[in-house]
């Protein structure tokens, strides 16, 4: 949720876009999954090392692309807002919320899998349990079958997860045009 605001106003003001940009251009391109020593050393094996991780590997992600939604919000729309007097609460709050929405919808959806993977990576690596303890474990006996069945019903959960963020967008923004 982080990435919502960080992303309006990257995408509002060229100025915080100039000064964000860079440092989130050399972040992302750090390998979330080499955090995970440093998040064990600081945080614990606990489920906190986890949802940083995920916070770590999709933040900067999502807070782009929340930025280039804001960013081609088209010109005639933010000219007519002021023409008919809006204030920039109004600009935030009825045009650049609502015509963003769709676009954040699916910036998580697509950033979802990035987090299912990074889940797992952290249970492979810092867990006592979980689907990737299972895969880990299963290897060390060369349990194939075993790690076919984790990596189906890691499949089939993040088919679901997909597929329920589709059909929620499709349930909250029926009035986009763009879907």
């Amino acid at each position: 949720m982080f990435a919502i605001p960080i992303g309006i106003l990257m995408g509002t003001f060229p100025s915080i876009r100039s000064l964000m940009e860079p440092i989130i251009g050399v972040v992302r391109y750090m390998p979330a999954p080499a955090f995970i020593t440093l998040l064990v050393i600081y945080l614990g094996i606990g489920e906190t090392s986890k949802i940083m991780l995920i916070f770590i590997g999709t933040i900067f992600f999502n807070t782009l692309m929340i930025m280039d939604a804001v960013k081609f919000i088209p010109r005639e729309l933010i000219e007519v807002t002021y023409t008919l007097g809006g204030t920039r609460k109004q600009f935030l709050f009825k045009v650049i919320t609502p015509y963003i929405i769709p676009n954040v919808i699916d910036t998580f959806r697509v950033n979802m899998a990035a987090a299912w993977n990074l889940v797992v990576v952290a249970e492979l690596v810092a867990a006592d349990n979980g689907l990737g303890q299972r895969i880990l474990l299963a290897q060390k006996f060369l349990r194939t079958d075993e790690i076919f069945a984790c990596l189906i019903v890691l499949g089939i959960i993040g088919f679901a997860l997909d597929l329920s963020f589709r059909l929620f967008l499709q349930w909250t923004c029926k009035w986009s045009i763009t879907r």
